[in-house]
């Protein structure tokens, strides 16, 4: 039983959560405008993220950041997409950054939730404007919300099918998974979401291996796209795709924010 718990311990804290509360930069530090935004969770946990708005009639990416540092890490990245003209909501799960509270898997599908509330009230912007944008961890935060609203489409990069996936490739040895007392489990969702879906992935990525990204591209049940980044890793997808990873972001958002969405409550999550 000790030996057990122990395992259980080794893998979570190796696999999961590393936040950090200080910022490394502001929005200005790299040309950048932002609106501070705080808002409160339904179990009424205050969040902090940036609204970066480019173009208010653009799309916009609701971003659902990896599980290491906080939002201003993300800043590069940001200005990047924000000179192509998308416009980017990026906040803090609980536990990260300026958000508060602490670290828990299912009340982070609670602050994505919040997030959304948060973008269409704040942006204010329509859910047809809205793709929905996992990296990484945040995969299956971005999963769990298309399940439940009606955004334009969504896009998951260097993500991975359960964190028990990630368990069997970091610690192979015999039933490693089910010692996980988390899941983040965006493969289930994606087999009930309709919206169209891109799967990003680098060729090289040393800590999600591409097979892993191709499972969530193949469970996808609506229309889907794989686009692979030939040289890069898990983290630098941005960079080694530079321009033309920039691009096909907006082209693919603008693509389906184009789309006709039929009259009612999109909004509300269900």
């Amino acid at each position: 039983m000790i030996f057990t718990c122990g395992c259980q311990g080794l893998l979570e804290k190796s696999l999961v959560c590393f936040p950090e509360k200080a910022h490394h930069g502001r929005p200005e530090d790299y040309g950048l405008q932002a609106r501070d935004l705080y808002f409160e969770t339904q179990d009424r946990v205050k969040l902090h993220g940036w609204l970066f708005i480019r173009n208010p009639q653009a799309p916009f990416l609701l971003w659902c950041h990896g599980n290491a540092g906080n939002i201003s890490h993300r800043l590069d990245n940001i200005a990047r997409l924000q000179s192509v003209g998308i416009n980017v909501f990026i906040f803090d799960y609980r536990g990260y950054g300026k958000s508060e509270g602490s670290l828990s898997e299912q009340e982070f599908y609670r602050d994505a939730e919040a997030a959304w509330k948060t973008l269409l009230r704040e942006g204010p912007v329509r859910p047809s404007q809205v793709v929905l944008f996992g990296r990484s961890l945040g995969c299956a935060m971005a999963a769990d919300l298309a399940a439940k609203v009606t955004a334009a489409g969504l896009i998951l990069e260097s993500g991975f099918p359960h964190l028990g996936a990630m368990a069997k490739v970091h610690y192979p040895f015999f039933l490693s998974e089910h010692l996980l007392s988390h899941r983040f489990d965006a493969l289930s969702r994606l087999k009930r979401i309709k919206m169209p879906v891109l799967v990003i992935h680098g060729s090289r990525d040393t800590i999600v291996p591409p097979a892993l990204g191709r499972r969530l591209f193949e469970a996808a049940a609506g229309p889907r796209e794989w686009h692979e980044i030939k040289g890069a890793d898990h983290n630098d997808t941005y960079v080694v795709g530079g321009e033309r990873y920039c691009r096909k972001l907006r082209e693919t958002a603008v693509r389906w924010t184009e789309k006709q969405f039929a009259p009612g409550n999109s909004d509300v999550i269900r």
